[in-house]
């Protein structure tokens, strides 16, 4: 049986990325190599408080909601991030953003982008309706499953 050779270097950065970034996992390929960090969250930290970094991310975000994230996670019109990912709401640095809150959206619209391994996903509206709350801001890390805007 042989044994890849592995590149410590490269899970170290990768490790410190998901602790800096407060993501739980990460991964790289290059041709056939892939290299795949995954940190286990901390069921009870998590249940009681996020960590003090995605806080001060999502902090300014949070006061121009009014309005924790985690309380629209059960709402209908919510817009929940299908992927880890950088967070943008315009297309481009300088570019307005593809919605604000008090506009109204038609089902399938462009709400904003998600980069993920340097691919840009376009998040559409599931549905009809006007932007309530928009929770998260540009450039900043998202998670599976986390609620980025709410559609009323």
């Amino acid at each position: 049986m042989s044994r890849l050779p592995v590149d410590a270097d490269a899970i170290r950065v990768l490790a410190d990325i998901l602790r800096d970034t407060g993501l739980t996992e990460i991964e790289i390929a290059e041709g056939d190599s892939r290299i795949r960090v995954v940190r286990a969250p901390s069921v009870v930290q998590a249940a009681i408080a996020p960590s003090p970094a995605i806080m001060a991310a999502a902090a300014p975000a949070q006061a121009a909601s009014g309005a924790d994230p985690a309380d629209f996670s059960q709402h209908p019109g919510a817009v929940k991030s299908p992927m880890v990912g950088v967070a943008y709401l315009a297309p481009e640095p300088g570019a307005a953003n593809f919605v604000a809150v008090g506009q109204s959206v038609a089902a399938g619209q462009t709400l904003l982008l998600i980069e993920a391994m340097k691919t840009f996903n376009q998040i559409k509206a599931p549905r009809a309706g006007t932007i309530s709350r928009v929770l998260i801001n540009p450039g900043v890390p998202v998670e599976y499953g986390e609620v980025l805007m709410v559609i009323d």
